[in-house]
């Protein structure tokens, strides 16, 4: 099983506990070589060429630790949540977070200090999700995010431009669907998984408001969850394509005018339609919306049960903060992705025209990271019930009000001490 980078933007798995995680660790014991202590270092593992080899390289060239690179295959969240309970498990790994329970039962290690004189430099988007109570817990590696492609050449011929509303989307799928094509494709299931939150951020609106409350008690939010249903209803949406949202297939085999996806499939689409396509974020709902899309950064964080905490910090400083020829190197050598830090994206050449920029551009402007308080629960009863109103027609306020019960609730006991 290979997972690429973008499984970091899905809708997300509760963290479990597996009843084990294997015995090699890479963990301690042994002959380091002269290089310092041995540190295990923990990836998922990516399906994108060339990704291990790097990572390899990498930890081979520093020059203060003997540091052992493993490549996780399987439920990497899982595994690691399980580690982080033993004394087994790696020194520094990457994390789809850290959550909000790792952080509050001690299990990862504070790196404030790790980003003196560098912290406004990384993408505040990203950062956000990463630091709690004023202190950051993992650093960025590279940012990716979802976007709405679509066909220059498709929308011209029926006079249809690029949307700027959720409502302009709904009359701009119709108009576009034909025989042979249809307007939008949001995934096979209508787009409940792929777009999560992001008609609720596009309204105005979030999941969890910085001071911890629910974020979408308000009737812009059913308006907004309404538009979805009615692309269903209008029968303008790409359902049963061979591949899901992520693989831009259908896009560039024009079964579809316009579709949302990921800034990683942005060089197949433009090797295949060639400057025939522009981006966009999902289009704003209602007078006080504005344009949204989600925005995601795995995290390198170091184990607080590690008995080399001050030396796997060291690492993580050399690699993830000092080291910009090798962050450069991950994110545009392997697949498409967005260094996290803000001035290495805006020299990198890759990042400079055309929809690539303009991808750039909306991380900073439109983009929205899921905050810490946004849980799995609470994000699944949200999916649950959006799921309904696309594909069932159920009433999106009703819906709605027993989703802002469920996740107020879920609130309420996360606010509790640990």
């Amino acid at each position: 099983m290979t997972i690429s980078r973008r499984t970091l933007l899905g809708t997300g798995a509760a963290l479990g506990l597996l009843t084990a995680c294997g015995s090699n660790t890479g963990r301690g014991g042994g002959d380091s070589g002269g290089k310092g202590p041995r540190l295990a270092q923990w990836y998922h593992q990516y399906g994108e060429a060339g990704a291990e080899q790097a990572v390899k390289r990498y930890a081979a060239a520093y020059e203060k630790a003997d540091v052992q690179v493993q490549w996780r295959p399987g439920n990497y969240d899982e595994q690691t949540a399980a580690a982080l309970l033993t004394d087994s498990g790696p020194d520094v790994f990457e994390v789809n977070g850290p959550s909000l329970d790792q952080i509050r039962k001690g299990q990862v290690v504070d790196l404030t200090g790790l980003f003196d004189g560098v912290r406004d430099d990384f993408n505040p988007v990203v950062l956000a999700p990463k630091t709690y109570d004023g202190k950051i817990w993992a650093i960025p590696q590279v940012v990716d995010m979802h976007l709405l492609y679509y066909r220059k050449s498709l929308l011209d011929d029926a006079g249809v431009e690029p949307p700027r509303s959720l409502e302009a989307l709904v009359d701009a799928a119709k108009a576009l669907t034909t025989k042979k094509v249809k307007g939008l494709f949001l995934g096979n299931d209508g787009g409940a998984g792929a777009l999560g939150a992001t008609p609720l951020y596009a309204a105005g609106l979030s999941s969890v408001t910085e001071d911890g409350e629910v974020g979408f008690d308000d009737p812009a939010a059913a308006r907004a969850l309404g538009r979805l249903r009615q692309l269903y209803a209008d029968r303008s949406l790409l359902l049963g394509a061979p591949s899901d949202w992520s693989d831009p297939s259908a896009f560039t085999q024009e079964l579809t005018a316009m579709q949302w996806c990921g800034l990683w499939a942005l060089p197949a689409v433009r090797e295949a339609l060639g400057d025939d396509f522009g981006v966009l974020a999902l289009p704003a709902e209602g007078p006080d919306g504005r344009p949204a899309l989600p925005v995601g950064a795995y995290g390198a964080a170091v184990n607080a049960r590690s008995d080399h905490k001050k030396e796997a910090k060291d690492f993580l400083k050399w690699l993830w903060i000092d080291g910009t020829e090798h962050q450069e190197d991950f994110a545009l050598s392997y697949g498409f992705h967005i260094p996290a830090r803000l001035s290495l994206a805006k020299k990198a050449d890759e990042l400079t025209e055309g929809p690539a920029a303009d991808a750039v551009r909306y991380s900073t402007e439109y983009g929205y990271a899921e905050p810490l308080l946004w849980t799995p629960a609470s994000r699944t009863a949200y999916q649950d019930a959006l799921s309904r109103i696309i594909k069932s027609g159920a009433n999106p306020e009703s819906e709605l009000k027993s989703v802002v019960r469920e996740v107020r609730a879920e609130l309420d006991r996360t606010r509790k001490k640990p």
